[in-house]
């Protein structure tokens, strides 16, 4: 099993950054790849950003690129999402997620933090 907390969201003004973290514990974090994912009222979960065990590769939605950065420390057990320059449609849940396979897809995910919520104004 593993365990995954999210902090960092809040309220923030459009062109503003956050910064989430996502602690891991239980298995070895370094064995798994992490995503994040978010979800915004009636829509459904979407791809985010990902990251491989190693960090040393990393992917992104087209609607995040440029802005949203992903990276971990393997030595604290945390995966953090930097998001600069945020816009009102990025207000949603973000939740990171672990698992064996580095993929877009929530299916390919077996761990699963609570989120946290994030919200931009306009």
């Amino acid at each position: 099993q593993v365990q995954l907390v999210e902090s960092g969201g809040g309220l923030v003004q459009a062109g503003g950054s956050l910064r989430l973290s996502c602690a891991a514990s239980g298995r070895t974090f370094s064995n798994y790849n992490m995503g994040w994912f978010r979800q915004a009222p009636g829509k459904e979960r979407e791809f985010v950003a990902a990251i491989t065990w190693t960090g040393e590769i990393t992917w992104y939605s087209d609607s995040v690129k440029g802005r949203f950065t992903i990276s971990r420390d393997n030595v604290k057990n945390t995966v953090y999402l930097q998001m600069n320059s945020l816009k009102p449609e990025d207000t949603a849940v973000y939740s990171c997620a672990a698992g064996r396979m580095a993929s877009r897809s929530e299916h390919s995910y077996d761990y699963w933090g609570q989120g946290t919520q994030v919200t931009v104004s306009s």
